[in-house]
């Protein structure tokens, strides 16, 4: 069982057991001395199930286990040792036991809260907040129920509620010490290239009405289009982009996705530039020393932003290009997929390059049928001896770009993106769905990794919980606990060699991408990559998984780092790459 599938089932255990002991109570207070020992009995064995998957969890790593271990087991103990005596000596009326399984209710329901609303780090604060709330829980039951303890009892759980209470709150809500990014600084000089630029273009954002899918939709678009004009450039030359906004309100940016420019040039509202409002332009400037397939959309409000069509492809050639070079971004537009399919007639023997492109949030399966091919590249980078594949699925993150490359038959080819054909040479009707999926980590000829030692690593656990240091609290997508912009950054120096762990110990998928600057996958759960060396700016980290990537720290500047789900981002999982 995977660590993903491991973290789901503690969960579902976690509940049933809280569940089981609350009903179990509530059925002793109904006198329903069947049902109460039954749900007990249920209680029970979830309670020691649940060891089990602690356990497991634990062995799979300290950041899935550590607030269950220090939290949810110290409950769950309390919870059996109350319930457990007072279950075996309930000869008499059921009633007499409720209180007690009440309390075991409510104990392992803190413990359960504590994950899903504190989740990672585990700390000292939510501790205090849970025994707080089930010491005035059990409590305020007791009394309902008539029970009457001592005065000076009641008086140490009152007084022991209200200490944990302040207490855990003082520790919760406590700002960090750790410095986080400041927003809206003073941004970078601009690094201006002095010779002249070979290709010149203008994108202007406004709102646009743009047909998806056979409707109109309203949209905001580059130039009116979705997506925008395609930039292409070849290997050499300097590009000037002239960024123009008509009417967004919320301001735009262009951010070079995957495209490691100056740190000037990365269009990141408030880090390396303002955000440019209606009737305002900003002019980008860079070199084109990177051939492969990038893409550019607007990094201010852009979960709205990019979702709306603020988006486009940028391609860079290393020269004259033979045969067919295809681009094929995938988009949903108002609920709309796009591209919309398209038949392209090709003569057989013609090589044929697929630039595939996701620029939604979420994960897209692409399967190439009616011919054998190859992964040329991943994320603009050209694979080492990559093997011929057929039959065979591949999946791209958000953000991430896959070049498939094949000499077309006599016959059809078709290119199904989850299940509906988007690019073909004729009819193909071959079912792809059932197709294995293609891990990257073994794909290609290995090679050594080029540093033999890190300079500096970092941890990203990545999580979910309540952020509680805004002016009001909000359920974030976390990062080692905290959400932007209260995530402190990470500091480098030029030169070094930069190690990361990516923890995911929520269940969803987090696409992972860092600016200015592609990450070499080392590990992931564990297991080396043994294929060709990823160099990767955009990855999938699945419930469960841990990842190691590595990069030589050489693009100095202030630099993005966040998930590419960008409501994830927008929700908090957002922070920053900082050269000292």
């Amino acid at each position: 069982m995977s660590t993903g599938s491991l973290l789901a089932v503690d969960l579902v255990i976690a509940v049933l057991a809280a569940g089981a002991w609350l009903g179990g109570g509530a059925a002793s207070v109904a006198r329903r001395r069947p049902l109460a020992l039954g749900l007990a009995a249920v209680a029970l064995v979830a309670t020691l199930a649940r060891a089990i998957t602690i356990t497991a969890l634990a062995r799979a790593g300290w950041w899935f286990a550590a607030e269950k271990v220090l939290i949810a087991a110290p409950l769950s103990l309390a919870a059996v040792a109350v319930a457990g005596p007072r279950l075996l000596r309930a000869r008499g009326d059921v009633r007499a036991v409720a209180l007690a399984l009440l309390f075991a209710g409510y104990a392992t329901g803190s413990a359960l809260l504590v994950t899903v609303l504190h989740g990672y780090p585990a700390s000292a604060g939510a501790g205090l907040l849970a025994v707080a709330g089930v010491v005035a829980a059990t409590v305020i039951s007791g009394r309902a129920l008539g029970a009457r303890p001592s005065r000076p009892v009641s008086r140490v759980a009152v007084a022991v509620a209200v200490a944990a209470l302040v207490t855990g709150t003082g520790l919760t809500v406590a700002p960090e010490t750790a410095p986080a990014v400041p927003h809206d600084h003073g941004f970078p000089a601009a690094t201006r290239i002095s010779a002249e630029p070979t290709r010149r273009f203008t994108l202007t954002a406004g709102t646009a009405t743009v047909n998806a899918g056979g409707r109109d939709v309203a949209a905001w678009a580059f130039n009116a289009q979705v997506p925008g004009p395609e930039l292409t450039a070849t290997v050499g030359d300097i590009l000037e982009v002239t960024l123009r906004n008509r009417d967004i309100g919320r301001g735009v940016t262009l951010h070079w996705h995957g495209y490691d420019v100056p740190n000037d040039q990365d269009g990141v509202p408030g880090v390396t530039q303002a955000a440019v409002r209606p009737g305002q332009e900003f002019v980008y400037r860079f070199r084109a020393d990177q051939a492969g397939t990038y893409w550019y959309h607007t990094h201010s409000a852009s979960d709205v932003g990019v979702r709306m069509g603020l988006y486009g492809v940028l391609v860079v050639r290393p020269g004259s290009v033979s045969g067919l070079d295809v681009t094929v971004p995938v988009h949903t537009l108002a609920g709309r997929p796009l591209p919309a399919p398209t038949v392209q007639r090709v003569e057989a023997g013609v090589p044929v390059r697929l630039r595939l492109i996701n620029t939604d949030s979420t994960t897209h399966r692409y399967a190439l049928a009616g011919t054998a091919f190859l992964v040329a590249a991943i994320d603009g980078v050209d694979l080492r001896g990559p093997t011929p594949l057929v039959d065979t699925a591949v999946l791209i993150p958000a953000g991430g770009r896959y070049d498939l490359v094949f000499t077309a038959p006599a016959t059809p080819v078709s290119l199904f993106v989850d299940g509906r054909a988007v690019y073909s040479t004729g009819p193909v009707s071959t079912a792809t769905g059932a197709w294995p999926v293609l891990d990257p980590l073994g794909y290609g000829a290995t090679a050594a990794v080029p540093w033999p030692r890190f300079d500096r690593t970092f941890t990203l656990v990545l999580d979910r919980g309540l952020d509680l240091r805004g002016l009001l609290p909000r359920y974030a997508h976390t990062v080692n606990g905290a959400a932007d912009p209260d995530i402190p950054p990470q500091v480098v120096r030029r030169g070094d060699v930069v190690l990361f762990t990516i923890v995911n110990r929520s269940q969803v998928v987090h696409p992972w991408h860092l600016h200015g600057h592609h990450v070499l996958v080392l590990a992931r759960d564990g297991e080396p990559a043994v294929g060709s060396p990823l160099w990767l700016d955009s990855f999938d980290v699945r419930p469960g998984e841990v990842w190691k990537v590595a990069f030589r720290a050489d693009n100095p500047g202030m630099w993005a780092n966040h998930c590419h789900n960008l409501a994830h981002a927008d929700a908090g999982m957002t922070l920053h790459l900082m050269y000292s």
